[in-house]
């Protein structure tokens, strides 16, 4: 396939649904074979991609468990195999509809260690595992995912605010580091966005989203596919000297 990512290899964790796997469709789009990672079943984007007339392989449980440095390892080891090399990392995959909302007091520690895991955690070991082989082919680009929540702070959801945060200073602190591997980490922070597991979860997301649509620009509900525009580029060539830095997409609610 042609495109802007035609020879290019890349991996999404969390790819089994909503986002991840719009960015996986996307990518494939644009030429990528695309390794997609979670630990969820992810036979259904596989197919997707496939019908697009992509390419596609799926890494999903234990191995699609990014809390795990060895899972991290296989996942990568598994993206060589198939396709010969890793280009681009979208670490998407992050503990969110689930949580229970309330007051920072009621959160457990095991719940907080639990997201902490995932969501921190989970992100720097995919890059472990994937630099060395970024390394290999003289560059690649990084994309994390982290969300407006850190940039403008909310109430009730600390334990999930703080670990995208988190994103963001290992967002800019990676940059650095990998700068002279001629491997770019950048950062898309999204709005709350009506991906499938949110949408399942409406009667809980709709009053928050009425809040926000009242202070963005764009006064409809935002979906996966507002996104995949920043992620390929950030992922493309057309971002070589673009590096450590955050985009915020959320239709002008954050100006950041």
């Amino acid at each position: 396939m042609t495109g802007r990512l035609a020879g290019k290899v890349a991996l999404v964790t969390g790819g089994a649904r909503g986002l991840g796997a719009a960015y996986a469709r996307a990518f494939a789009l644009e030429g990528a074979r695309v390794c997609v990672s979670d630990v969820l079943d992810t036979g259904t984007t596989v197919a997707a991609v496939e019908r697009d007339g992509g390419q596609a392989l799926g890494v999903t449980g234990v191995t699609g468990d990014i809390g795990d440095i060895k899972a991290c390892e296989a996942m990568a080891a598994a993206a060589i195999e198939a396709f010969g090399g890793i280009d681009i990392l979208v670490n998407n995959a992050a503990l969110f509809v689930d949580l229970k909302r309330g007051s920072f007091l009621d959160i457990a520690t095991e719940d907080w260690d639990r997201v902490m895991a995932v969501n921190v955690r989970g992100s720097f070991n995919a890059a472990k595992a994937v630099v060395p082989f970024m390394r290999q082919r003289g560059g690649g680009s990084i994309v994390n995912i982290t969300s407006t929540t850190a940039l403008k702070g909310i109430p009730f959801a600390l334990e999930y605010v703080t670990s995208k945060g988190a994103i963001v200073g290992m967002t800019r602190a990676l940059a650095r580091e990998l700068g002279d591997d001629n491997i770019r980490v950048n950062a898309i922070a999204p709005g709350l966005t009506f991906s499938e597991a949110v949408a399942d979860a409406d009667e809980l997301f709709r009053p928050y989203n009425e809040f926000t649509l009242r202070d963005r620009a764009f006064k409809r509900d935002q979906l996966p596919d507002d996104l995949t525009g920043a992620v390929l580029f950030l992922a493309s060539d057309e971002s070589a000297f673009v590096t450590g830095q955050i985009v915020t997409v959320d239709g002008g609610e954050v100006a950041y």
